[in-house]
């Protein structure tokens, strides 16, 4: 069997721990300690979305918005309350969820690295290999072919709002409409067509919304324009209690919001109609706009109210998708018996310390939605505590599947939380690391450790360590990593941290 090895990390690992790794991978790859094959398995409906903020969600208490399909997952199911993700940043979080393993044991560091599942298991390839007709429609963002699926179409490259390209294994095509409208097409079409009465189905759906550049879609586009929303606490943010790369970052909504993501310009790619329903939205708002001649704090208070609307109407159109494809289970019987998770491959800014974006370990990015929906499993309206992250889904849907987990993944699986019962001896930390600087936002790198109340953070490129006491301090505004009464806390999580390091075996 031929081994592909990984991207290098920043700094080498050590030549032992290489070897290790690649053993295990391959090892993983030969079946490990797979089960035999399974018919009966209940079927898997994964709905993924880009950069949705659990602040955007009825269900974890956004003031913002409700979002009444997703709200129904949480409503008769389990909403994870500390779900978090390893990377925050898109490429990363996906290769972590289909490996569960972190980003330094799947070779996707960054946006810029493919995604190579030659030489690691995924758990589309292992529900394929055990019965299941597997399928994903929406986006990929792996810069590589996907792998494990009977059926697949999927955005080319990052995918447009409007007259997405798709391709396939039978090529490419552009299909003209709203994206997240036709990836839910997509999505029902192979559910009537293509998938198989006698066995179990794993569908992932996965929208480009609410990524940048926030396009509503036509039928959204006047959606809360005649109510102000509520600003976050921290909308003017000075950065004055946090390590220095707070304030040097690129990601502010007064000075880093273009023409483009604010609609003072015309999108490119739509059609003449959808362009004249556009331009009938924004014409008159944007004239509006030039005549009051903001400045000052009152611009960006513009800037944050055309920003969150648009990323807003964005997911009333995913939460809408979402209500069509909870349907289609209920008109035709399959809803019994399939588990739906909601997720996001990271949280993401929403005005608050003044940003929009994500890749910091601070609470917004760092947290992600995840709901799950079971009938017979699961009990309605649970909210479940303990810590969990997106390297938990694979060896999760291997577990509700019967299939054991290979050793090389690095999550664990949610299953007995699903049922309601506690599991064994689970962790009481979480692990972070975020690589990608230079990069987009100047966003320095950094790792840290999340206890129940604690976060310790250290940017390994300016030489710089903050701890944040989430129980007095929720918002991470003021570091108390230089306060002398905080010292044991800090020796502490700094001996996690380190285990948590040698546990996953990211020494580099």
């Amino acid at each position: 069997m031929k081994l592909d090895p990984r991207p290098p990390a920043p700094v080498p690992i050590p030549a032992l721990l290489v070897a290790i790794t690649l053993l295990g991978a391959c090892a993983g790859k030969l079946g490990g300690d797979a089960t035999p094959a399974v018919a009966d398995g209940p079927n898997i409906l994964l709905l993924y979305s880009d950069d949705h903020a659990r602040n955007a969600i009825g269900a974890y208490g956004s003031q913002l918005v409700s979002t009444p399909n997703i709200d129904r997952l949480a409503a008769e199911g389990i909403r994870f309350a500390n779900s978090f993700v390893g990377n925050s940043i898109c490429a990363p979080a996906r290769a972590s969820v289909l490996t569960g393993k972190h980003s330094h044991a799947n070779g996707v560091l960054h946006n810029g690295m493919p995604f190579d599942a030659s030489w690691q298991d995924t758990f589309p390839e292992l529900l394929q290999a055990h019965g299941y007709r597997t399928a994903i429609f929406g986006k990929w963002h792996l810069s590589s072919e996907p792998t494990g699926f009977d059926d697949w179409e999927v955005l080319v490259g990052q995918g447009t709002y409007y007259n997405p390209e798709f391709r396939s294994a039978a090529g490419t095509r552009r299909i003209e409409g709203y994206t997240t409208e036709i990836i839910t097409d997509l999505a029902l079409q192979w559910l009537e067509e293509e998938r198989r009465e006698d066995r179990p189905f794993l569908l992932m759906v996965q929208h480009k919304a609410p990524h940048r550049r926030w396009l509503p879609g036509p039928e959204y586009l006047e959606l809360y324009e005649e109510e102000p929303l509520p600003e976050p606490a921290t909308l003017f943010d000075d950065y004055s209690g946090r390590a220095s790369g707070a304030a040097a970052q690129e990601m502010t909504i007064a000075r880093h919001l273009d023409e483009i993501d604010l609609k003072l310009t015309e999108p490119r790619g739509l059609t003449e109609d959808q362009l004249a329903l556009w331009n009938a939205a924004y014409e008159p708002r944007n004239a509006r706009f030039e005549e009051a001649m903001l400045e000052g704090e009152a611009l960006v208070r513009w800037k944050y109210q055309r920003y969150i609307k648009d990323y807003l109407r964005c997911i009333a159109a995913v939460d809408d998708g979402v209500g069509r494809l909870l349907r289609y289970l209920e008109e035709t019987g399959l809803d019994q018996n399939t588990l739906v998770v909601y997720s996001s491959d990271q949280g993401f800014y929403l005005g608050e310390h003044g940003w929009f974006d994500k890749r910091w370990m601070y609470e917004e990015s760092f947290s992600t939605p995840l709901i799950a929906r079971w009938p017979g499993t699961t009990q309605p309206g649970v909210v479940d505590e303990h810590l969990v992250q997106n390297i938990d889904l694979a060896p999760t849907f291997l577990s509700v599947a019967g299939i054991r987990r290979p050793q090389e993944m690095q999550g664990r699986s949610l299953i007995r939380l699903l049922k309601g019962r506690q599991p064994t001896a689970w962790r009481n930390s979480l692990y972070y690391r975020y690589y990608e600087y230079p990069g987009e936002h100047a966003v320095p790198r950094h790792y840290g450790v999340r206890t129940e109340r604690y976060k310790l953070i250290y940017y390994d490129q300016l030489g710089e360590w903050e701890l944040f006491d989430l129980a007095a301090d929720p918002q991470e505004l003021t570091s108390v990593y230089d306060d002398p009464n905080y010292d044991d806390i800090v020796a502490e999580l700094k001996a996690e941290l380190s285990a948590l390091r040698t546990q996953y075996g990211d020494q580099g």
